[in-house]
């Protein structure tokens, strides 16, 4: 198969690091050409996807002259398949999505002079009107993976789902979401992100402890509670660093935190971590547990299923998470702990049974391993993605 893969921004820009091993996995066995919707500058992840990629700024002058001649060929196609931009909630909504019309068009000549069978698209904001516009101007079928945030956002999520063949949500609660917002069950399919699984994980309890939290420094991953948790630690005799990687607009105002508290001589801001870089940390047992103290901010904002949960738990390293949106889907009993949000005594007492418990520690992350193994497997999930995009080729070849 053809399959013109739309991003975000992967492999450009510094974030969708957690879509690098599906991509990867669909190029073993498919032709796979991803066009970012707003590419930047080469990133600290997913430069060996490089070569699969297209890169084309939102406004161009080739987007402007492919988007020109698709609209002088079929400009009946063009205004049906842009009509429901009209219907869109608000200005704002309405505005983003106009200004991803003439790559939406652009990508609709590509579709059709790649031969591509099928588009797949992430996130089911701007980056699906583009390619919901696009299908339909080129005929070539399209699903997208809907996310927590994007799903709250209600851009024509209706409308996408009847256009689509299928929205994929990466977790039951998102289905849930979708299903509030009006989109029919029937066309949501539960396919979890996937990881690609280490042969063998264990952990070496030998070094000096370090406590990881892979997450951007946002609101809704509750850094203060666990900045505050160390402080508890600490004072409980623990010995050990504190990492934080990640960047965000709170970076100022935790790192004031820290020094209020006084743990900066043992909690480093690392900024952004590259994938390859996060994955040999845990490959070379660096790292002795991850910890995720997110937080629910209401109105739908709270996390999914991190995907940096999942890939700690695939190299055997036990986590610490707070039972907040659909992370209970992943982390189920004996494969990591589980702790109530904005409590920092929960989540230092969670991390010093871990430090002080090898023997639990390494059970927990053999069982994280198993589990996620039998459920995440980056293999299962692209020959799930696999077997309904060709499932509809043989479809749209039969009628």
């Amino acid at each position: 198969m053809r399959i013109l893969y739309v991003t975000a921004c992967l492999p450009y820009g510094a974030a969708e690091a957690f879509l690098i091993d599906e991509i990867t996995q669909l190029t073993i066995t498919h032709e796979v050409l991803i066009v970012p919707r707003s590419p930047g500058k080469p990133g600290p992840h997913g430069l060996d996807l490089l070569p699969y990629a297209k890169r084309e700024s939102l406004f161009s002058w080739r987007v402007f002259v492919g988007a020109m001649r698709c609209l002088i060929t079929h400009p009946v196609r063009v205004a049906k398949s842009c009509r429901p931009i009209l219907r869109s909630g608000s200005l704002s909504v309405f505005v983003r999505n106009i200004a991803v019309v003439p790559k939406a068009l652009w990508l609709a000549h590509l579709a059709g002079t790649w031969r591509a069978d099928h588009i797949h698209c992430h996130w089911a904001g701007t980056t699906a009107t583009m390619a919901m516009i696009a299908s339909r101007i080129s005929a070539v079928p399209w699903s997208l993976t809907a996310h927590r945030s994007d799903i709250v956002g209600n851009n024509l999520l209706r409308d996408k789902a009847r256009s689509a063949t299928m929205v994929r949500a990466i977790s039951v609660g998102g289905k849930r979401m979708l299903a509030r917002f009006g989109v029919p069950e029937a066309s949501v399919r539960v396919i979890p992100i996937g990881v690609r699984i280490p042969s063998a994980a264990a952990l070496d309890c030998s070094s000096k402890a370090v406590v990881l939290c892979p997450a951007d420094l946002l609101e809704v991953k509750g850094h203060k509670f666990l900045l505050q948790a160390w402080r508890i630690l600490l004072d409980r005799g623990i010995c050990g660093e504190l990492w934080l990687a990640g960047t965000g607009h709170l970076r100022p105002a935790l790192r004031k935190l820290a020094c209020k508290l006084e743990i900066q001589s043992s909690a480093f801001f690392l900024g952004t971590l590259s994938h390859t870089a996060l994955l040999q940390h845990y490959a070379h047992s660096r790292i002795s547990c991850v910890v995720l103290a997110s937080i629910d901010l209401g109105a739908g904002c709270h996390e999914g299923i991190p995907v940096s949960l999942v890939e700690a738990m695939s190299y055997g390293v036990p986590v610490v998470a707070t039972s907040t949106g659909s992370i209970p889907e992943l982390v189920e009993p004996d494969t990591g702990f589980l702790v109530p949000p904005c409590d920092p005594n929960a989540l230092a007492d969670s991390i010093e049974t871990l430090l002080r418990h090898s023997q639990l520690a390494r059970q927990i992350g053999a069982n994280a391993h198993r589990h996620v193994a039998g459920t995440r497997n980056v293999v299962a999930i692209a020959a799930a993605l696999e077997t309904h995009f060709q499932a509809q080729l043989r479809t749209d070849l039969c009628a």
